[in-house]
Parts: structure tokens; C-alpha cells; sequence
């Protein structure tokens, strides 16, 4: 019986417009959870509830530690699943059910429990939130770029159309977050509803996305190889899998640390209102950042077929990010609002390429674990997308507040004092183009298409 090469298969189109779009927009569902508890958060608990931030940040550290067993565990699990709606989508739709209870559950702390109550409720419900239900929901959705089509090219539009809804569903919470929650009483009630309503939002889109798409039969995303079942290895054994893989440990790392660069960027608020004096100019602020992402990746597909790998076009583009975020420290420093937002848009749409392309290469990375063991573990390689976001994202807001309640920051004050100020400069300002110069240190080493095309090249015409 005779199999499709591999060089077919990446050629073959698998997706239309309308599944690729259905994809997309699962990142609406996605980041109605992220982006409204990476910018929102803190300043909820600090401001409305009257919590301490440096007793925040580590309770949300101590939740991360359980990321590491829980993501890699999803993973794993993920491997295993046989199912009629595939390995991937069954953990897609269900537990989103649960994301949208407990992100409730993180806006909604009752007033009348007393303070180690109200940091008990918040603890269990972040936890839960990011290390059971959010987990299986976005390695899910990640690993569904590997699972529903081989064609590399859609991979990256995949990604380019996920992260365009990314983007601008976080940056419609940054604009309406604020104003809505005051349009809905203000104060805890306008906290409560308006994660009510971005948590119904989110449940029905996810639900839209799931069902736009269906994943490949097994024969036809093993390129008619002989390739070893997630179920004859243990978890032990897929996870040295893992960590034989360079390019999974380079991106897990990207992951980190752009996590960190949003979590201290989210921070705007306080920047906005403590230095700017102006919480509405974060709208601005997210307008700059946004657009130019989601611009970027409209021609990211192009540019990478124009140049025909992802590695040139990734590593220029953080080029150009470095460049912007040092233009923001100058302009934060002189004062000068408009070169803020010039160079925050310059830097955004540097990093645009990257956004649309992580998917793409992990889905890379995948491969390589393929073709140097016949071994597929999808579910398990796609781990780094939520561990890296939530443990980043952990390290980054627990970092924002022990930095907080190091400077001296008083959560509900008119002003704050000279070092909390200061601290919101390095916050807002230093701490971004620090990570950024590190995520193109590491870009410069992510070559992974080269490296398969290498592994490719030697294979016999029988096993390729």
C-alpha cells in the first residue's frame, strides 16, 4: 500500500478560510481569561478588595509550582486520548466550563470574608483557573496547529489569524475594562459582572472554535511511517523526550520570558495612573501596542514565504523590537508621550512575527522529536505554550508585586511616594526592553527548520 511523502503532504491544503478563521478566534476565548487577569488583576485585589501586592505576587507564585507537573500531566494525557472529536478538541471544549466559573471566581471575592479568607478564595480559584482548566484548554488548543493540518504554510497562518484575535481581544479589554466597569456600578458589583460577561463571551466563542475544525486521521499525520504510540512510553520516558529537545527547552524559555515582558507591560495601569496621572490613557497605550501586532501579522505569512523560513523574519523583527523599546525608556524618561506611543508601536510591530510563527515552531519542534526517535508526543511538546505563559506570566506578576510592596506602593492612596514612583519607571520601562533583548539572544538560536531539513536530507528514499 503506498503512503504520501512527506513533500506532498506539506504541500497538500487541508484547511478553508472559514476553518482557519474558526481556529483563529479560539484565542478570543483564550485571552478573555489572560489578558484581563494579566492587566486587571492586581490592581483589583489591591485597589477594590485592599490586599497586600507583595502577599499577591507570592500566592501567585506558589500556584505556578503546580504548573510544571500539571501542563507536562495535561500533555501526556493529551497523547493518549482517543476520542470521536479527536485527541485534542474534547480537551478544548470542556474544561473552558470551568475556566469561565473560577475567572469569575478571581473577580468576586466576597467582601464580607475576612483577609485570610479573601486570600484563600483568590489562591484556590487562580490555581484552579491556571493549573487545571486553562492548562487543558490552551495545550489543546495549541497542539490542534500540529493535528489538523501538515502544511507548513498553514501552520503559519494558523498562527498569524490565532494571535490577530489575541490581540485585539486584548486590547479591548485594556480600552473597555475600565469604563465598564464603572457603566456596571463600579466597585465590586462592576468587577464581578463585567468578568460575568467576558467569561460568557469567551465560553461561546471557545465552543464555535472547537467545532470549526476536525482533526487528521493518525496514518496521515505520521507521513505513513512506523511511529511509536504515545501509550507504549511512559511519562518518564516522554518527558526526557522533552528535554532532549533544544529547540522545545529555546522556545519554553522565549515563552518565559515574554510572559514576564507582558506581565511588567500590564503594569501600565499603575503607570498610567501613578506617573501619567491619566488611567485612561492605557486605552491609548493599547492601541499603540495592538495594532501594529495585529498589522505585522497580516504580512507574516508573506514575509515568510518571501524569504521562506521563519528564522530570518523572527530574528529582524526583534531586532527592530529591541530598537523600540529603548526609544520608550527614552521617551518615558524625557516625558514625551507621543515618542512613547511612535516607539511602542515600532516595537510591537517588530515582535509581530514571532506571535505568528510560536505555533508554526513548535509544531517544528515536534517534528524534530519525530524524525530523530519515531516518536510523537504533540500533546506534551505544545506543554510549552501554557507552561510557559503561566509560569512566566506567574513570575512576572508575582516580580510586579513584591517590586510593589518593595517601593513602598499603598493600594487605594491619592499619590504615592518618590521610590514607588521610581519603581513604576523600571517596572514599565526597563523591564520590558531587558526581556526583549533577551528573547532575540535566543531567537538567534532557533533554527529548527534548518536542523530538520538536515535530518530529512539523510533519510533513505524507503523512509522518506
Amino acid at each position: 500500500m503506498s503512503t504520501a511523502s512527506p513533500a506532498s503532504l506539506t504541500h497538500k491544503k487541508y484547511l478553508t478560510w472559514g476553518n482557519k478563521i474558526g481556529y483563529g478566534s479560539g484565542d478570543v476565548a483564550g485571552n478573555v481569561v489572560y489578558a484581563l487577569l494579566s492587566a486587571f488583576v492586581m490592581i483589583y485585589l489591591t485597589d477594590q478588595v485592599g490586599l497586600n501586592a507583595g502577599v499577591i505576587g507570592t500566592l501567585m507564585m506558589v500556584a505556578q509550582l503546580f504548573n510544571g507537573v500539571t501542563d507536562i500531566g495535561f500533555g501526556a494525557l493529551l497523547d493518549r486520548t482517543h476520542t470521536r472529536m479527536g485527541k485534542a478538541r474534547p480537551w478544548m471544549l470542556w474544561p473552558y466550563f470551568g475556566c469561565a466559573l473560577t475567572l469569575v471566581a478571581c473577580f468576586a471575592i466576597p467582601d464580607s470574608l475576612g483577609e485570610t479568607s479573601q486570600y484563600v478564595w483568590f489562591f484556590i480559584a487562580y490555581t484552579l483557573l491556571n493549573s487545571v482548566f486553562f492548562t487543558a484548554n490552551n495545550i489543546a488548543y495549541s497542539a490542534l496547529t500540529a493535528l489538523i493540518t501538515k502544511n507548513p504554510a498553514e501552520r503559519v497562518q494558523m498562527g498569524s489569524i490565532r494571535f490577530m484575535f489575541a490581540f485585539t481581544t486584548s486590547m479591548l479589554i485594556q480600552i473597555l475594562t475600565v469604563q465598564g466597569v464603572r457603566a456596571l456600578g463600579g466597585g465590586a458589583d462592576g468587577w464581578r459582572w463585567i468578568a460575568v460577561i467576558y467569561a460568557v463571551i469567551g465560553l461561546a466563542v471557545n465552543t464555535l472554535s472547537v467545532l470549526s475544525v476536525k482533526e487528521l486521521p493518525a496514518t496521515e499525520l505520521d507521513e505513513g511511517r512506523d511511529v511509536q504510540a504515545a501509550e507504549t512510553y511512559t511519562f518518564k520516558e516522554g518527558a526526557r523526550l522533552l528535554l532532549a529537545n533544544k529547540f522545545y527547552l529555546i522556545i519554553l524559555v522565549v515563552y518565559l520570558v515574554q510572559q514576564i515582558f507582558t506581565a511588567t507591560l500590564n503594569m501600565g495601569i499603575y503607570f498610567m495612573t501613578y506617573v501619567l496621572n491619566d488611567a485612561t490613557l492605557l486605552g491609548m497605550f493599547a492601541w499603540a501596542i495592538n495594532i501594529p501586532i495585529i498589522l505585522g501579522l497580516l504580512f507574516t505569512p508573506v514575509l515568510v514565504a518571501r524569504f521562506g523560513q521563519m528564522y530570518k523574519v523572527n530574528l529582524w523583527g526583534y531586532i527592530i523590537a529591541v530598537v523600540g523599546r529603548i526609544g520608550v525608556v527614552i521617551g518615558g524618561y524625557l516625558g514625551n508621550i507621543p515618542l512613547m506611543l511612535a516607539f511602542s508601536a515600532i516595537a510591537s510591530f517588530g515582535m509581530s512575527p514571532l506571535q505568528g510563527t510560536l505555533n508554526a515552531l513548535i509544531a517544528e519542534a515536534s517534528e524534530h522529536t519525530l524524525l530523530r526517535t519515531g516518536k510523537r508526543i504533540d500533546g506534551m511538546m505544545f506543554s510549552c505554550t501554557t507552561l510557559g505563559v503561566k509560569i512566566g506570566g506567574g513570575i512576572g506578576t508575582a516580580l510586579a508585586g513584591w517590586l510593589l510592596a518593595a517601593s513602598g506602593y499603598v493600594g487605594k492612596a491619592a499619590t504615592q511616594s518618590a521610590s514607588a514612583i521610581n519603581m513604576l519607571y523600571f517596572m514599565y520601562l526597563w523591564i520590558p526592553a531587558i526581556a526583549t533583548a533577551i528573547i532575540l539572544f535566543f531567537l538567534s538560536r532557533l533554527d529548527v527548520e534548518k536542523a530538520n531539513n538536515k535530518i530529512r536530507a539523510t533519510l533513505s528514499p524507503a523512509t522518506n
